[in-house]
């Protein structure tokens, strides 16, 4: 995909990169691919102005977050930055990240997050170029329609990065991509990473036979079919939905409480499924899933969602995997992982870094970037490879 794209065209701008505290990790491996690409990239006009900076050993803009005793802060940017095409990369959802409040340690929160992101595009100025927001996680997206008396915190945020200059956004698995009419003017992609699931997911599972005798797509819930959907078309699987029956009457947790999840669909009998979600919350509906689809006697289970949050801990899913009732979990390396996670011989991290990587070297050069985000093509070339390599070891 790379290879195809013609990176001839003069760049918006110096490209600059700034991962913000709790998204370095990812921040760095996005700058070492870029920083090798562009080193291996034949040009033609690399030694022209208008490709000034074009390579350098590293694209990270230095910025700091200190903050006061108080537990107020601010944002610095250590270097100029005028003129430049940035991407701020934000994790919103990392909470390992602590600060001093008067003598307290505090995790940080979203919105601490986001006010450091806030701090940063402050601290820029309106000196770039251009400002494009890299977040995984979007802000508030469970918070994304008005039900009642309560406020509307996603679109008031979008609207507040477009006030500050933002011109585009981009973020994974939106909750409900129906936000962005909240800023119709600006950019706003939401990305899905189906191929990066199938690629990771056939690498952990090689002998895994992808046809509609074997296997199935499951949506958890009425929200999620639309990736059900569009992945089991690609594959050429059946599909399947669970629907939750909620008690209307109670409200824990500030949701009402699951009574049942009824099961939509063909027999699972003998099948490996293949559960696809935005995200892994508490995850008691993804267990509650796996449960019914194991009693269904469902061959293997297997649970993908774009973040895992884990806010319960891992324990339950210990129990599940032990009791063979699930066999993997997939999830991206989008949000903090923690170590806890990582440690699992169940759990298959799902490496967006390379994406991201060439989503921000098209945007820089101002290519279209649809072919990147329908991976239609993708999964179909890898399903090709994938079944040769099972032919030829007689699978």
């Amino acid at each position: 995909m790379r290879n195809e794209k013609d990176f001839n065209t003069i760049p918006v701008g110096p490209l600059g990169l700034v991962p913000l505290e709790g998204c370095m990790e990812l921040g760095n491996k996005v700058d070492r691919y870029l920083v090798e690409w562009r080193r291996e990239r034949e040009n033609e006009h690399k030694t022209s102005i208008t490709f000034s900076g074009y390579q350098k050993d590293s694209y990270i803009v230095q910025t700091k977050l200190p903050r006061f005793g108080s537990g107020e802060g601010k944002g610095v940017v250590e270097q100029s930055v005028r003129g430049d095409d940035l991407y701020i990369m934000v994790d919103v959802c990392n909470y390992s990240l602590t600060y001093n409040l008067a003598g307290h340690i505090n995790h940080m929160s979203p919105d601490d997050h986001f006010q450091n992101l806030k701090r940063i595009i402050a601290a820029v100025g309106g000196k770039a170029k251009r400002i494009t927001v890299i977040m995984p996680f979007l802000y508030e997206s469970r918070q994304h329609r008005r039900t009642g008396r309560e406020s509307l915190d996603c679109a008031m945020a979008l609207q507040e990065l477009v006030r500050m200059g933002v011109t585009n956004i981009v973020t994974f698995d939106a909750h409900d991509p129906r936000v962005q009419n909240a800023i119709p003017l600006q950019g706003f992609e939401t990305v899905t990473p189906a191929y990066q699931f199938i690629k990771y997911l056939l690498r952990a599972e090689p002998d895994l036979v992808v046809d509609s005798d074997h296997m199935m797509v499951i949506s958890p819930d009425e929200g999620a079919m639309n990736r059900a959907v569009y992945l089991a078309n690609i594959l050429g699987l059946d599909v399947g939905m669970f629907y939750k029956r909620r008690d209307y009457t109670r409200v824990i947790n500030g949701k009402n409480p699951i009574v049942a999840h009824e099961f939509l669909g063909t027999d699972v009998e003998g099948k490996a499924v293949l559960i696809i979600d935005d995200m892994i919350a508490s995850g008691d509906s993804m267990l509650d899933v796996a449960r019914e689809l194991h009693e269904r006697k469902a061959s293997k289970v297997f649970a993908c969602s774009t973040f895992g949050l884990f806010t319960n801990g891992m324990k339950k899913f210990d129990e599940y995997y032990e009791n063979g009732i699930i066999d993997r979990i997939l999830t991206t390396n989008l949000i903090y992982q923690t170590p806890e996670l990582l440690s699992r011989p169940y759990y298959t991290s799902v490496d967006m870094s390379k994406y991201i990587a060439l989503l921000i070297d098209s945007l820089n050069h101002d290519l279209s970037i649809s072919d990147l985000l329908n991976p239609t093509d993708r999964i179909n070339a890898l399903m090709e490879r994938h079944r040769a390599e099972l032919a030829a070891r007689g699978l």
